[in-house]
C-alpha cells in the first residue's frame, strides 16, 4: 500500500501567512477503515513551512469519504484544541458529517501528537513565550491547512467549491485566520474560540506560565499585540462578507475569554451564534449535541439551505472553588448552579458538595470569580465568601 507523500526542494526562506503554499504533486493515500457508510484514508505530506523540529514538519491527515454518493461531496477540515492527545472529538464530528453526506479531513496541528518533538508533551511547544515562535506556529498551521485544502480539492470525490472549516479552541483561532485569508473556505464553525491572539495570551487561565515569562521580559499586552499583528485574524477578517459562519461560545469561558469570542462574532458577516452556560470545558457535558448542531449547520448551509441555531442549548454550569465561612474556615467544593439572575450571573444559587457535606450558597458577584452571600448547611446559615471558576 502506498502512503500519501510529496517531495519539496530546498526552501531558502519560510513563507508568510498570506503566501500561497507552493504547488506540489501528491501521491495516493491508503485505506485504513472501510465501514458501513464511509471509508477512512490516511496520509502525510510535508509542511510548506519548515520549523526544522524533529517530527513537526511532516503533517498526518485522516480523510473520511461518504459512500454511495452520486456526485462530488463537500468537505470540512477539522482542527483540534491545544494539547490534544488524540483526535477522538474531531473523529466524532467527522462521523456526524459523513452521515449527512459531507466529507471530513482531520489534520494534526504543529507540535501535537505525531508532530511532537522528542521529550516534549503534545502541544507543549505550540504556545511558547516567544513572539517569533508564536508567529511561526500560526503561520505553519495556516499553511498546513491551505495545503490540505489543495490536496483534497484535487480528489475526484470532493467538490472544491464547497469547502468548510471547523475548529475547536486553538483550532478555532487558526480557523479564523484561514477563513480570513483563503477565499475557498465558504463555511466555518468556531467552537469555544476567539480572536485577538494577544488578549487571549494575556488573560487566559490556561497560559499563565507563558504570560509571566513574557512579563518578566518587559512585555505588555500592547507590545505583544503589535508584534503578533501579522498573524492576528482581526487584521484580515473585516470586510470578508458573504460567507457563512457559526460561533459557539461558553458564557463563562476563562481559557478563551468571552471578550475574544465576541470580537470574533463582531468581525464576521452576520454569523450564526450559540452561547452555552459553561466555561471552556463544560461543553463536554453536551458534546454530542454540540457536534450534532455543527454538522447540521454544515449540512444546511452547504446544501443551499439556511441553518437556524437553537435559541438555547441546556448545559449544566459546573463550578469548582472554595467556600469560606467564619465557623468552618475554607472548604473546597464542586457545585452546580441552580439559579442565575442573568447572563452575567450577577446573583447565583449554587448547590455545592464539600468534604463536610452538601451546602447551598446564594450570593452576589463581586468580580474575579468572587461572590458574597450566605451558605446553608445541614444545621445552620452562615455569611460566606465563595471563589469559583466555571468548567
Amino acid at each position: 500500500m502506498t502512503t500519501l507523500s510529496l517531495s519539496l526542494g530546498a526552501i531558502a526562506q519560510n513563507p508568510k501567512v498570506t503566501d500561497l503554499p507552493a504547488k506540489v504533486k501528491f501521491t495516493t493515500w491508503r485505506t485504513v477503515i472501510q465501514a458501513e457508510g464511509f471509508t477512512e484514508y490516511a496520509g502525510t505530506f510535508d509542511s510548506p513551512y519548515l520549523s526544522h523540529q524533529v517530527n513537526n514538519d511532516r503533517v498526518p491527515i485522516r480523510v473520511f469519504v461518504p459512500e454511495e454518493q452520486d456526485s462530488k461531496v463537500p468537505f470540512v477540515v477539522i482542527l483540534h484544541y491545544l494539547g490534544a492527545q488524540d483526535l477522538k472529538v474531531e473523529r466524532s464530528l467527522a462521523l456526524e458529517l459523513v452521515r449527512k453526506g459531507i466529507g471530513a479531513v482531520l489534520i494534526e496541528l504543529p507540535y501535537h501528537m505525531d508532530r511532537t518533538p522528542p521529550d516534549a508533551r503534545s502541544g507543549e511547544l505550540a504556545l511558547a513565550p516567544d513572539t517569533a515562535k508564536l508567529i511561526a506556529m500560526m503561520t505553519q498551521s495556516v499553511l498546513d491547512v491551505r495545503r490540505t485544502i489543495d490536496l483534497v480539492s484535487e480528489r475526484p470525490e470532493f467538490d472544491s467549491k464547497r469547502v468548510g472549516l471547523a475548529g475547536i479552541s486553538l483550532g478555532a483561532l487558526v480557523s479564523s485566520l484561514v477563513f480570513a485569508i483563503d477565499e475557498r473556505v465558504g463555511y466555518s464553525a468556531f467552537l469555544l474560540g476567539g480572536v485577538d491572539f494577544a488578549h487571549i495570551i494575556w488573560t487566559s487561565s490556561l497560559v499563565s506560565s507563558a504570560r509571566e515569562n513574557l512579563r518578566r521580559r518587559g512585555y505588555s499586552e500592547g507590545r505583544l499585540r503589535s508584534e503578533l499583528a501579522e498573524v492576528e485574524p482581526l487584521g484580515f477578517l473585516p470586510g470578508k462578507l458573504g460567507r457563512s459562519s457559526f460561533v459557539i461560545g461558553g458564557k463563562f469561558d476563562t481559557v478563551v475569554p468571552t471578550r475574544t469570542t465576541q470580537s470574533l462574532i463582531n468581525a464576521l458577516d452576520h454569523p450564526k451564534t450559540l452561547s452555552i452556560d459553561t466555561g471552556h470545558y463544560g461543553g463536554i457535558f453536551v458534546q454530542k449535541r454540540l457536534l450534532q448542531e455543527v454538522s447540521t449547520y454544515f449540512e444546511k448551509e452547504m446544501h443551499s439551505g439556511t441553518y437556524s441555531p437553537p435559541k438555547r442549548l441546556l448545559a449544566p454550569t459546573i463550578r469548582v472553588g472554595a467556600l469560606y465561612t467564619g465557623r468552618n474556615g475554607f472548604d473546597l467544593g464542586v457545585g452546580i448552579d441552580l439559579f442565575k439572575s442573568n447572563a452575567r450571573a450577577d446573583f447565583i444559587l449554587t448547590g455545592m458538595f464539600t468534604p463536610r457535606g452538601p451546602v447551598a450558597f446564594g450570593g452576589g458577584r463581586l468580580g474575579s470569580g468572587f461572590y458574597l452571600g450566605v451558605s446553608v448547611g445541614t444545621r445552620r446559615v452562615s455569611p460566606a465568601l465563595m471563589w469559583s471558576t466555571v468548567l
